[in-house]
């Protein structure tokens, strides 16, 4: 079933400035992302897209500038938050551009380790779970489910007992997006998902991202090199060059952008249609 489409923006990014001694890496940039929208982050290596996801996500504190979180159970600011924080109370995921999944471990054992959070707060931090209290047998099964709910998402079910690192990379990418989807986000922060992917492999990933943003409602923001990718399934679409914005916009209007074209894709327009 697919989530109606909200208006109002899911977070808010004001005025962010981010310096690191004399250089300035981000420089007063300000954009907005909707829940139930695929938002990317776009530019040439060096305009700072991953600085601003390091922002949203904790890892840096801003220097400048407010990140505003807007969700049902009321606002977040991101700059004044810790970084597990944000994973937890405001419910933002992210994954990298380098895969982190637990190599060792199965497919599922990913997929359950991402909720070992909710699972110690249903156990009483161990106590309820040591005596098998009912509660937390339940939301034992409710994590249990979710799982397998992904794996039937991301086509892994066959796989749910073999070594994650085992997987092929498209199927790793995959899994690495489900395990982020299993911490139940309102946001969804993706660095480079598509990146080593092969055709078949990032149609795949299409569909995972656009099923995600129909199905599940919540914001996604992508940054992501693989322009076939950002022009085929992205509603908004924010382009980064130096630390600055130079434009935002649907997919059609940016595609057409001289500062776009230019700044990152060339001066040949076919470089779009890659």
């Amino acid at each position: 079933m697919t989530a109606p489409r909200s208006a109002s923006p899911l977070i808010e990014v004001e005025h962010l400035t981010m310096r690191f001694g004399g250089l300035v890496a981000i420089d007063d940039v300000s954009f907005s992302a909707r829940s139930q929208a695929i938002t990317a982050v776009i530019g040439p290596n060096g305009a700072g897209k991953t600085t601003v996801f390091n922002c949203i996500t904790g890892f840096y504190k801003p220097t400048i500038g407010r990140l505003t979180l807007r969700t049902a159970g009321g606002d977040f600011l991101l700059e004044r938050m810790r970084g597990h924080e944000i994973g937890q109370k405001a419910r933002v995921a992210r994954t990298f551009q380098n895969i982190r999944l637990f190599s060792g471990m199965t497919v599922l054992e990913n997929l359950m380790v991402a909720q070992h959070n909710k699972l110690m707060r249903a156990s009483g931090w161990s106590l309820l779970g040591l005596v098998g209290a009912a509660s937390f047998q339940r939301a034992e099964a409710a994590s249990v489910e979710l799982a397998r709910l992904w794996l039937e998402r991301i086509g892994l079910v066959a796989d749910a007992d073999r070594p994650a690192g085992e997987l092929p990379y498209g199927a790793q990418r995959r899994l690495e997006i489900a395990r982020a989807m299993c911490t139940e986000p309102v946001l969804l922060c993706l660095d480079e998902p598509a990146a080593g992917l092969n055709p078949r492999e990032s149609a795949e990933l299409n569909q995972l991202l656009v099923s995600i943003r129909d199905r599940d409602g919540i914001g996604v923001l992508l940054i992501e090199h693989d322009m076939s990718v950002v022009m085929n399934i992205s509603d908004h679409i924010v382009v980064l060059d130096y630390g600055r914005k130079i434009a935002e916009g649907a997919p059609l209007a940016v595609r057409n952008d001289p500062a776009v074209i230019r700044a990152y894709l060339g001066t040949d327009e076919e470089a779009l249609d890659a």
